[in-house]
């Protein structure tokens, strides 16, 4: 087996990782969740349309007599400090969860096909006979009563 990665976190490790997450929380307190409707619902914002966004704010700024009344200037602008800010906090959070869930993704992986291996081994004792497999066996087949998941299996284990 092919033995991609070696990690181990400590449970110290662990605390301090999520203090931290904690302290970034509580740095943030106004943050908010939206539905999923009212994120389908709301005009996006890419690198092209934030580059727009402080255009539009500066010559705002610069043109007052055009601003309509109902056009709130001093909330435009801390909407669009709010953005760069949390821009700034949330993309390498963004990266850093990449890495999380890549990690997870190949540990899980690897520890599943380690799993299967075991699992093939006690199915081959059981099957011959070996004392003390049986019960073993049994126990583990469970996960594979469907027979899709069998299949699949199957299809992991001749690879």
């Amino acid at each position: 087996m092919d033995n991609r990665i070696s990690v181990s976190i400590s449970p110290d490790a662990v605390a301090a990782i999520k203090a931290a997450i904690d302290t970034i929380e509580k740095n943030l307190p106004t943050l908010i969740n939206l539905t999923k409707e009212e994120r389908h619902e709301l005009p996006k914002m890419g690198d092209k349309t934030i580059a727009f966004v402080s255009k539009t704010l500066e010559y705002a700024k610069q043109n007052p007599k055009i601003v309509p009344a109902f056009l709130d200037l001093s909330e435009f602008e801390k909407d669009v400090n709010a953005v760069n800010s949390i821009n700034k906090v949330l993309i390498p959070l963004q990266q850093l969860v990449e890495k999380l869930d890549d990690t997870a993704l190949l540990a899980g992986s690897e520890a599943y096909s380690a799993s299967l291996v075991f699992y093939n081994a006690v199915k081959g004792a059981s099957k011959a006979g070996v004392p003390g497999t049986k019960t073993v066996f049994d126990d583990l087949q469970a996960r594979f009563t469907d027979k899709s998941k069998v299949a699949a299996t199957a299809t992991v284990e001749s690879k």
